[in-house]
């Protein structure tokens, strides 16, 4: 859908808002990035761009021993996760944030590790890495994922894709250029193995859209948007080898 419809975002959120996390990720590649942020504090002080529900978000405050300020623009997944939290006792080290990342009121120069998975391409990438280099102290460390291309030329619906969602995304070159043209350094980048997609995302993507197909099985209307949501893991399990999440990890000079 070129100009989805209300009913489609009502579907989407539906199916979003009830899974795990809200794009590929996993523990063991957020252990690996966070592990390559050799020189944070003890206790440091953390940013997480775009969390979602939080599954890194708990990531994080189970690898780290500081504060966090977790920050999303859609207030039921804040909501979500400060429930999360409370259940899990970290209410007083985790403070979700309503917030847009393009206009955050955090003290500048404040963050000693600035994290984001799969959100800081929704301002653009030099924007969100221009916010990331202010929000950081000198020194700190700035840990993302972002799609990338694998192949110059995919196939026209792998690329149709993409162009509706991430217009600009390119290659693995690319954001480590824009990465230097933000003043980071680069530490280092690995990409997302193939179980970040499926284990904690599209497998429990699948299970909800089952669910909701048979909740709307007489809403010929919510079933057409079911479809059309149903055809992104399959175009991973048929086209992975055309694009992938890469996990970037940077240091402010």
């Amino acid at each position: 859908m070129n100009d989805p419809s209300p009913r489609y975002w009502q579907i989407f959120l539906e199916l979003f808002e009830g899974l795990p996390r809200q794009g590929p990720g996993d523990r063991s590649s957020a252990a690996r990035a966070l592990a390559l942020c050799a020189e944070l504090p003890a206790e440091p002080t953390v940013v997480d761009l775009g969390c979602g529900v939080g599954a890194q978000t708990l990531h994080l405050a189970e690898m780290t021993a500081g504060v966090i300020t977790a920050v999303d623009n859609h207030a039921p997944f804040m909501e979500l996760l400060g429930r999360t939290l409370a259940e899990h006792g970290l209410s007083h080290r985790v403070h979700p944030l309503v917030a847009d990342m393009a206009d955050l009121e955090l003290p500048p120069g404040s963050a000693d590790l600035v994290w984001s998975e799969g959100a800081l391409y929704q301002i653009g990438l030099d924007r969100a890495l221009r916010v990331c280099h202010g929000l950081l102290r000198p020194g700190g460390y700035l840990a993302f994922t972002d799609a990338v291309w694998r192949k110059d030329n995919p196939p026209p619906d792998v690329k149709a894709a993409f162009q509706a969602g991430y217009p600009t995304m390119g290659r693995v070159a690319d954001v480590l250029r824009t990465i230097g043209r933000a003043g980071f350094s680069l530490v280092g980048h690995f990409p997302l193995p193939d179980q970040a997609w499926w284990d904690d995302f599209y497998t429990p993507m699948k299970r909800r859209i089952a669910l909701l197909r048979a909740r709307y099985a007489a809403d010929a209307e919510a079933l057409a948007v079911l479809a059309e949501l149903a055809q992104e893991p399959e175009m991973h399990r048929r086209h992975s080898d055309c694009y992938a999440y890469e996990f970037f990890v940077a240091r402010r000079a």
